[in-house]
């Protein structure tokens, strides 16, 4: 009888969590259920799952509405139904439109409309009218009589009971974006829309017993046979599944060529994958992702191959990846098992300015009904409820912000307060709007919207409503079309390299680069600023412990800087194995057997399933869904407790010491989601091996790249900072010399355009256009006629020093352009035939002040070019400098320092403390540590000087300042003088 229930999925709607929803049902004896959210079938596979689960029969379909109106229900017969029912949603909601009010494109498809909409003799055979217990006085007897089919119940289910009727109504008024005392009841859901014994339903309608008939007939008329779980992904690439196993075969032998040779290793390992690929139907996956990097290769894009699927010597051999699986004895069975029944993890990384045409070459490819992009959703998380229901109370934002900051200290609450308290803590975790996952694509065979709705967010590109569990839960499974902007600064420094020095460089000689002295030295100094995930100030601190200068190493601390191994003390404890090996105490022979490469450290997820499989006692079906479950890949902690109870079994019955198996699932427990494939930081590295080869050969070329693909660690300013220490002069954006981005002709760099964060793209066009036309700009004169550009513009071109080519002072400049501003009055509609000789001005002389070009460049490019130093308003005196304080260990020493960046960290206590870096005076680079209570005392208050007092510590060769005291600088009069 309960057709038109909804879940958290009718977003800033409904209350169920979908679990919930038929978790009550099921308390409720009902027999089956409709799940109809509003333009929505999100959560219909989770759904039908947990019905399947309860032995309720599920019913598919959605409700239609135009904003609050209520237009109709949309029930599935069967899947050929739901097919309909989501291409008609995806129609509409990809183009925005207001759905019909009668829709006519079913075939497959029960329509419910309300009462009053239309007269039950209008009624196709498919279509009915839905009456609540409310309406039933209004209906005409008459009409009942003579269309006795037409009626049926419809009993909506939105929330639990009151108290999530209050918290409907605080989702509709954040949805509205609104103060609740603004809306109406016509806003709102009927506070009956709760669940109600199905007797005491069938009771409101005993005198309407053939509407009960028409409601139980039409229950029985609809079904979903979907099997879950099943592989729903595309099944050819070719023409068949033989042509696609003969086909995957070419290739790889070819590749195997190619990358090795005739080494008989590398071909038995060949053929090993290729005979499980078969087995398991993967030959069309892998094929698909061949064909798309051949597709970026062949438009001249850069890629990175990752993920669980880089421990493949196939993909290796399809240059997929530039991971050689054999030099760095990669575990196989974290690619692929015979357990294994999903496709491995293939994560393709590209430029960010090349992973939109990739995007689209796949939906082109393989056609926009067979692709989609996959969605998923953000939720309210405490902070954001807070503030969300603290506008929609009315609440000022200072005493909002007070809210927000509360559950960290005492407050005086009052009953408005307490009430956000309260439902703030019921919404947390609520989904609160559709969004896109950061790269995962769906490619299946039968339509797309077989299985999901596809919505057009502002990318342009269609997005499922389902999520990366429920599609896994299908059988759907993604593609990583990822973006980065490392890659993209590789893509341009090679660019520039060739057009400032006409060098061709050869990107792919990974090797070579590995073995290169100049390289390794790089690394050892933790040279790495611009260089893709090994710039960081921890990354840098961690290449410094390990005195990192070869492959292995950087594969190694590409894993351990992530926070699984890093917070669970691992990480330390692997640099100090790594120093002094002769000390490790394994934990079991057996961990030394399989440890012995990390030191006893479990670092790769490799380590986590070998250590399952061989010490635990667990098969390889298993220890991958630990891996998975480990990883975050499972929505639910059901899994991991089932494992971790099959782990501790298995270590008694093979009479390891509690205590030790303890140790070694704690171990395995930290890794929480944030572990790596041994593969996945091997890809890392190669690419962090590029970008350093360019950086130690072609700094100058390399840091300009970074600087024009906006991506990276640090702000601007501080890649323009390392820019200069290259060596090339920096000049402002100048309007005869400077580009939309930033380029540099031998060692002389101009700054783009695009920085002068004012600047209407539009004269910036118009600025390029009419100097590639009709040659430089002769003076400001020249520049106005031709570009007409406005008062406001002139000036804050004139302020950044984009005339610096005229000679003049920007006072002299500034008071030209607003003389010649007021003559020309209006801009032609065509070029003068002859130029009036510009007018000659006899001016005083203007006062110059040495730090106001460093003021105007902070206010029109939000940061300066010259020395930023000059503007601190402290001398430094009585400081060192971060370069000396190697030698005055253990000494209490005062720096200056500008702050470049700071990572707040919480303690075992849960206090704050934080790690900061600085530049100082001379340019190099400050770390420093500021333990709770001197964060309490002093506290950073954002980007600028500080004078800085400590003691200076080491550890394992890093030097940084253990501060005691620090005080914010002011900055020195534009006027002064130095």
């Amino acid at each position: 009888m309960f057709l038109n229930c909804k879940t958290w999925f009718s977003y800033r709607y409904g209350t169920f969590s979908t679990q919930e929803l038929v978790d009550t049902a099921a308390d409720l004896g009902l027999s089956s259920l409709g799940l109809t959210n509003i333009n929505s079938t999100a959560d219909l596979w989770d759904f039908v799952d947990f019905c399947r689960g309860k032995n309720i029969k599920p019913i598919a379909g959605a409700e239609i509405r135009n904003g609050d109106e209520f237009c109709c229900l949309l029930l599935a017969k069967n899947d050929a139904g739901l097919l309909e029912i989501n291409r008609f949603l995806s129609s509409y909601l990809q183009e925005e439109l207001p759905f019909p009010e009668r829709p006519d494109c079913f075939l497959e498809v029960f329509i419910i409309y309300p009462v009053g909409r239309f007269a039950a003799g209008e009624l196709k055979d498919h279509e009915f009218i839905g009456v609540l217990s409310g309406e039933l006085t209004r209906l005409k007897k008459q009409e009942l009589q003579a269309f006795p089919k037409k009626w049926l119940i419809r009993h909506p289910v939105t929330f639990q009971n009151k108290t999530y009727f209050n918290v409907h109504r605080l989702l509709r008024a954040i949805g509205k974006n609104t103060l609740i005392t603004k809306l109406g009841d016509a806003d709102f859901a009927a506070p009956g829309e709760v669940f109600v014994p199905e007797a005491e339903l069938m009771a409101a309608f005993r005198n309407y017993p053939v509407m009960i008939t028409n409601t139980l007939q039409l229950i029985d008329a609809c079904s979903i046979q979907t099997e879950l779980h099943t592989d729903k992904n595309k099944r050819c690439f070719s023409a068949s599944p033989e042509d696609d196993r003969i086909l995957l075969e070419k290739l790889a032998m070819e590749g195997l060529d190619y990358r090795y040779g005739n080494n008989p290793v590398a071909r038995q390992r060949v053929v090993k994958e290729l005979k499980i690929i078969n087995e398991l139907n993967f030959n069309a996956y892998f094929l698909i992702v061949w064909d798309v990097i051949r597709y970026a290769q062949n438009r001249g894009f850069y890629h990175v191959g990752r993920g669980s699927g880089a421990n493949s010597i196939v993909a290796y051999c399809l240059k997929i990846t530039d991971v050689d699986p054999i030099k760095l004895d990669l575990y196989f069975e974290r690619f692929l098992n015979p357990h294994r029944t999903s496709p491995p993890d293939f994560d393709i990384d590209f430029s960010w300015k090349d992973r939109d045409e990739v995007i689209d070459y796949i939906f082109k490819r393989y056609g926009k009904d067979h692709v989609s992009l996959l969605g998923m959703y953000s939720t309210f998380q405490r902070r954001a409820v807070i503030r969300e229901l603290g506008k929609v109370f009315g609440l000022p934002k200072e005493e909002i912000d007070q809210l927000v900051r509360g559950k960290d200290q005492p407050m005086n609450e009052d009953k408005i307060q307490r009430t956000i308290l309260k439902y703030g803590k019921l919404l947390e975790n609520f989904p609160n709007h559709h969004s896109i996952h950061p790269g995962g694509m769906l490619i299946s065979e039968k339509p797309i919207y077989q299985y999901t709705v596809n919505e057009m967010p502002p990318k342009g590109f269609c997005t499922a409503q389902v999520d990366m569990f429920l599609a896994e839960k299908i059988g759907l499974f993604k593609l990583d079309i990822l973006s980065q902007r490392g890659l993209g600064h590789i893509k341009e420094a090679i660019r520039l390299v060739k057009q400032n020095r006409g060098i061709d460089i050869d990107i792919h000689r990974v090797e070579q680069f590995m073995v290169d002295p100049k390289v390794a030295n790089q690394i050892k100094r933790a040279d790495t600023i611009g260089c893709f995930y090994i710039e960081s100030p921890a990354m840098r601190q961690l290449l410094t412990k390990l005195k990192c200068e070869d492959y292995l190493t950087l594969v190694a601390a590409s894993s351990i800087i992530r926070p699984g191994v890093a917070q669970s003390g691992m990480m330390k404890q692997y640099i100090e194995r790594f120093h002094d090996p002769d000390k490790i105490v394994y934990l079991h022979p057996k961990m030394k057997e399989l440890l012995e490469e990390t030191y006893g450290v479990m670092v790769y997820q490799e380590d986590v399933i070998k250590v399952a499989h061989h010490f635990g006692g667990m098969d390889m079906g298993e220890a991958d869904i630990l891996r998975r479950a480990m990883s975050g890949k499972y929505r639910g902690h059901d899994k991991f407790i089932q494992i971790r109870e099959k782990f501790f079994a298995n270590c008694r019955g093979m009479g390891y010491e509690e205590a030790v198996t303890a140790e070694v699932w704690r171990q395995i427990e930290s890794f929480g989601g944030y572990s790596f494939s041994k593969a996945h930081s091997a890809s890392f590295a190669v690419e962090s091996y590029q970008s350093l080869y360019l950086k130690t050969y072609f700094p100058k070329e390399f840091m300009v790249a970074v600087i024009n693909n906006f991506g990276g660690f640090y702000s601007t300013e501080f890649y323009f900072h390392e820019l200069k220490r290259t060596g090339a002069k920096v000049h402002p954006p100048c309007v005869n010399s400077s580009d939309y981005l930033t380029n540099i002709s031998g060692d002389e760099v101009y700054v783009g355009m695009i920085h002068i964060e004012q600047l209407e793209k539009s004269l910036c066009e118009r600025i390029l256009t009419e100097r590639e036309i009709s040659g430089p700009y002769l003076g400001l004169h020249d520049f106005i006629e031709r570009t007409h550009a406005g008062p406001e513009m002139l000036n804050i071109l004139i302020s950044v020093g984009a005339f610096g080519f005229t000679g003049l002072g920007k006072k002299k400049l500034l008071w030209q352009a607003n003389f010649l501003q007021k003559r020309q009055t209006e801009p032609m509609d065509s070029p003068a035939l002859f130029r009036e000789p510009p007018l000659e001005f006899v001016l005083p002389d203007f006062p110059d002040y040495p730090l106001e070009d460093a003021v105007d460049e902070i206010n029109v490019l939000g940061f300066a070019l010259t020395d930023m130093f000059r503007l601190c308003a402290d001398d430094g005196r009585g400081t060192v400098t971060a370069g000396e304080i190697g030698g005055l260990l253990g000494k209490t020493v005062e720096i200056l320092g500008q702050l470049v960046t700071t990572k707040d960290v919480r303690t075992i206590n849960r206090e704050y403390m934080a790690f900061g870096t600085f530049l100082d005076p001379k340019g190099d680079w400050l770390d420093t540590v500021h333990f709770p209570n001197t964060l309490k005392r002093f506290p950073f208050q954002g980007k600028g000087f500080y004078r800085l007092k400590g003691k200076v510590v080491q550890e394992f060769g890093v030097y940084a300042l253990e501060v005691n005291f620090m005080k914010k600088v002011g900055l020195k009069d534009k006027k002064a003088t130095g």
